[in-house]
C-alpha cells in the first residue's frame, strides 16, 4: 500500500439526521507506518482513498486488537477507550492531501495543524467552509442550532442553564489540544487550526486565527489573521494586526519573518523579512507609497510598500512633520526576554 498522508480515530458529536457536528482526535498521526495502515486493511477492509469510517463499538474492539498486535500500544489504548463512549467513533484515514470533503476529515486537518503536526499552508484546506456547520458551542459541548431551543429549556426544567459561549463554525483550540509551552490569556481568542509554537504568549487581546499562528517564542497582544504565519522572537503589540487572504479577495501570503515587530496598533498588509520594525499606529498595505531613506536620512526613492514585501532590516515609520511613510534600514534585531517565553 502507498504511504498514507494521515490518519487519526475520534470520537464526536452528531445531530439528531445523524450529521457530524465536530470530531475530537485526541492523537492523530502524520505520515503513519505500514503497520498501523495494514490493521485497519485487514480488520475494516480498508481499500485506500480518503475515508471516514463510523465505527462501532465491536469494530472499535477488533481495532485495538489490531493495533496491538501490529505493536501499536498507544492507538490501541485510545480505541479501547473509545470502545466505552457513548458518542459515536470515526476512523479518518487521508491518503492524500486532498481537499477534504467530509466534516470529519475537515476536523482532521484542523487538528494536524493544532497539535503542530504541519504549519500553516502545509495541509490542503480547500473548500474547509461549508464542510464545517455553524454550531453552538456550549458548557455542554456542541449543539445543532435547530436543537438549540429544546436542550436550552430541558436543561431549564432540570434546574441548569446551558451557556452558549459562541456560535461559529470553528471551536476554540484548547478543547481539542493544549500544545505544549505555550500561555494563552483567553482561551476563546484561539481556533481550531491555529499553530502555537513552544515559546509563545496570547495575552487577553490577542487572536490567532485557523491556518495561522506562531514559530514561537513570540508575543501574541494583537491579531494573527487567516493565513499568516509569526516567525521566531517576533512580537505583535496591542492592537496590531495582521491583514488575512480571506477578505477582498487576495492572494498574498502575509508573514513576518524572525524578530520583527507590529507596534501597538500598528499592521500590515505584506509580508516581512527578518528585522522589521512598523511604527506604533502605521499600518502599510501593499499600495503604501513609501520614501526609502539612505543611512543618513537621504531621499533614495519612492515605492509601493509591495517592492519591499519579504526583504529584512527594515523600519516603517511615519514622519511627524509631514506625514509621509518613510522607510530606512533597521540594524538592530529585537531581542525579546527569553524568560518571558519559558513556558514549562
Amino acid at each position: 500500500m502507498s504511504k498514507v498522508f494521515a490518519l487519526a480515530l475520534g470520537c464526536g458529536t452528531q445531530n439528531r439526521d445523524e450529521q457530524w457536528l465536530e470530531v475530537y482526535y485526541p492523537a492523530p498521526v502524520l505520515h503513519p507506518d505500514n503497520a498501523l495502515i495494514e490493521a485497519v486493511r485487514d480488520t475494516l477492509d480498508y481499500d485506500g482513498g480518503n475515508v471516514a469510517i463510523e465505527l462501532s463499538h465491536r469494530q472499535v474492539g477488533h481495532l485495538a486488537r489490531a493495533w496491538r498486535e501490529a505493536d501499536h500500544e498507544d492507538q490501541a489504548s485510545y480505541a479501547v477507550a473509545f470502545q466505552e463512549s457513548d458518542n459515536p467513533v470515526v476512523l479518518t484515514i487521508l491518503e492524500t492531501d486532498a481537499e477534504p470533503a467530509s466534516t470529519p476529515e475537515a476536523y482532521l486537518k484542523l487538528h494536524l495543524l493544532s497539535h503542530r503536526l504541519v504549519k500553516p499552508h502545509g495541509v490542503n484546506l480547500s473548500g474547509i467552509f461549508p464542510l464545517l456547520p455553524n454550531v453552538a458551542w456550549t458548557s455542554e459541548g456542541a449543539v445543532d442550532l435547530n436543537e438549540l431551543p429544546e436542550r436550552q429549556l430541558m436543561a431549564r426544567l432540570d434546574g441548569r442553564v446551558l451557556s452558549v459561549d459562541s456560535v461559529d463554525k470553528f471551536p476554540k483550540m484548547t478543547d481539542y489540544v493544549v500544545p505544549k509551552g505555550v500561555r494563552i490569556a483567553d482561551t476563546a481568542r484561539i481556533r481550531l487550526g491555529a499553530y502555537i509554537g513552544e515559546g509563545t504568549t496570547v495575552m487577553h487581546e490577542g487572536f490567532v486565527n485557523f491556518n495561522a499562528g506562531t514559530e514561537g517564542p513570540g508575543m501574541i497582544e494583537g491579531r494573527i489573521s487567516a493565513g499568516v504565519f509569526v516567525g521566531k522572537g517576533s512580537d505583535i503589540g496591542g492592537g496590531a494586526s495582521t491583514m488575512g487572504t480571506l477578505s477582498g479577495g487576495g492572494n498574498i501570503i502575509i508573514s513576518l519573518g524572525e524578530g520583527c515587530l507590529l507596534g501597538a496598533n500598528a499592521g500590515t498588509g505584506i509580508p516581512l523579512g527578518d528585522r522589521c520594525t512598523i511604527e506604533s499606529g502605521l499600518y502599510i498595505t501593499a499600495g503604501t507609497k513609501v520614501k526609502l531613506l539612505d543611512e543618513n536620512g537621504q531621499l533614495v526613492d519612492t515605492v509601493k510598500a509591495r517592492d519591499l514585501a519579504g526583504q529584512s532590516d527594515l523600519l516603517f515609520r511615519r514622519n511627524s512633520e509631514s506625514g509621509v511613510v518613510e522607510c530606512l534600514a533597521n540594524k538592530s534585531a529585537i531581542s525579546l526576554n527569553d524568560a518571558l517565553h519559558k513556558h514549562n
